[in-house]
């Protein structure tokens, strides 16, 4: 277990170097509208979410106004999250629920987010972790694979996932080795081939070798501000960590 532990830490040290820029791909300004964009985010990606957004709190800001939404508005506008029927129904009953039992403000204690509708454990500890500063570990799909692959846990049930990476690291890292892991899963450790020979915690990888292990043919799998191609988006973003998020959506705007 201590060596475990050593490498597990090792391996967030390294994805520290490598993402220090590393942070929420969900845009929002409070915890309402980061619980809402991270409902809409199941199965779409961020970028979809982050185009949606804007007018849905336009017209909706809180959860009072959403509450009262008319179910075929709200359908139309998050219609290209995919799901949008489940999504809709998610909403208003989410949104009705804050408005009758905690005077329409999010709370923030897990136990009382995960009671919300469309609401589990994932996206409650996001909401904690970026909104509220408490720590939790995000286990999305990405991070289940990675926490795999490093041999963090051998389990596929996102709750002892949570539970055994938990166990590796100080509860002050969890939030911030959530982004790290995701961002690292999102561009390098990709599911069906990662890019082995160009990953920077390769040494200490009980997985090396499932991917392309040629640091070339590797280089060419990586993806975003990795990519080649992307240099100069790159050098923004690491002598910028502070406007991350801003220089990525600036990005995702034009054509990279």
């Amino acid at each position: 277990m201590l060596a475990q532990k050593r490498r597990a830490r090792r391996i967030n040290r390294e994805l520290a170097k490598v993402y220090p820029y590393a942070h929420a791909e969900l845009d929002f300004r409070n915890p309402f509208e980061l619980l809402v964009a991270t409902v809409l985010s199941a199965q779409t990606t961020d970028v979809t979410v982050n185009q949606v957004t804007p007018v849905l709190f336009a017209r909706y800001p809180d959860a009072r106004s959403m509450a009262e939404a008319p179910m075929e508005e709200l359908e139309t506008l998050i219609k290209p999250t995919g799901f949008f029927r489940a999504k809709t129904r998610s909403l208003l009953a989410l949104s009705t629920r804050l408005v009758d039992e905690y005077d329409g403000v999010v709370p923030g204690r897990l136990e009382d987010l995960v009671t919300l509708p469309g609401v589990g454990r994932k996206t409650a500890n996001v909401v904690l972790g970026n909104a509220f500063g408490i720590p939790g570990i995000t286990v999305d799909t990405h991070f289940g694979r990675l926490a795999r692959r490093f041999g963090w846990t051998t389990s596929d049930d996102p709750v002892k996932v949570e539970s055994d990476v938990a166990e590796l690291f100080e509860p002050r890292d969890w939030t911030m080795l959530s982004h790290r892991v995701v961002f690292h899963g999102r561009r390098v450790c990709h599911a069906k081939r990662p890019a082995c020979g160009a990953c920077a915690v390769a040494d200490w990888c009980p997985s090396y070798g499932m991917g392309e292990k040629d640091p070339q043919k590797a280089a060419k799998l990586l993806k975003y501000e990795l990519a080649p191609g992307n240099e100069e988006l790159l050098a923004r973003l690491q002598a910028e960590t502070h406007r991350a998020a801003e220089i990525r959506m600036e990005s995702q705007k034009r054509p990279q």
